[in-house]
């Protein structure tokens, strides 16, 4: 499939693409590079804190629908209990300068609330309190790994690392620790992050 580029010079072609773009030279500003996914819409986008810019692949059906489910039950718990919550198509600018877009995520009202609204329609500026990454078949474990460490040392407050390939999940604190939970015969705890949050993993078989 082709698309029509735009003005912009900073369009770039689906057909002409490696995984990482190493546009660190051009030292974009924030703006620049909200300006840039703008501009490639057709593209899902990432930053490094070192500037490159990492192209990631579109999920399959049946990882879109067990996205949708967590998604959906963290807003029904969030209409509840309050505060924001966000898919995976929304970027989060965090303190060492990275755009990550999780597959879920959830922010306080407070927090979200001491952003200003330009900074609240771009990548907003912050670390999510909680966000939860499902990986897919093609995802490499020790990559994301270090995406769930980054998280937390940003000021993350809980992270999951769900792995249906192998039925596990990896819970990230902001203590530090890691847990592991095999199987999903069970629920995960929103702990005193998201208190009250039980999310049932069986909705992921």
């Amino acid at each position: 499939m082709t698309y029509p580029a735009p003005s912009s010079p900073t369009y770039i072609s689906a057909e002409r693409l490696s995984r990482t773009l190493d546009l660190s030279r051009l030292a974009l500003s924030d703006d620049e590079f909200y300006a840039f996914c703008i501009d490639n819409r057709h593209l899902k986008l990432e930053r490094n804190a070192d500037g490159t810019i990492t192209v990631m692949s579109l999920t399959g059906g049946k990882t879109g629908e067990y996205n949708s489910e967590l998604t959906t039950e963290l807003t029904l718990w969030k209409r509840k209990h309050g505060g924001h919550t966000f898919d995976s198509s929304t970027g989060f600018r965090l303190p060492n300068g990275a755009v990550r877009s999780p597959d879920a995520a959830w922010v306080s009202s407070e927090r979200w609330q001491n952003l200003s609204a330009e900074q609240q329609r771009k990548h907003p500026p912050l670390a999510p309190d909680f966000e939860v990454e499902l990986m897919s078949e093609s995802d490499d474990l020790r990559e994301a790994r270090q995406k769930m460490e980054e998280y937390i040392d940003n000021g993350v407050q809980l992270a999951w690392l769900i792995n249906r390939t192998q039925a596990q999940v990896l819970i990230f604190r902001i203590d530090g620790t890691v847990e592991k939970v095999d199987g999903f015969e069970q629920s995960l705890s929103g702990e005193g992050v998201l208190e009250g949050f039980e999310f049932d993993l069986g909705l992921l078989k």
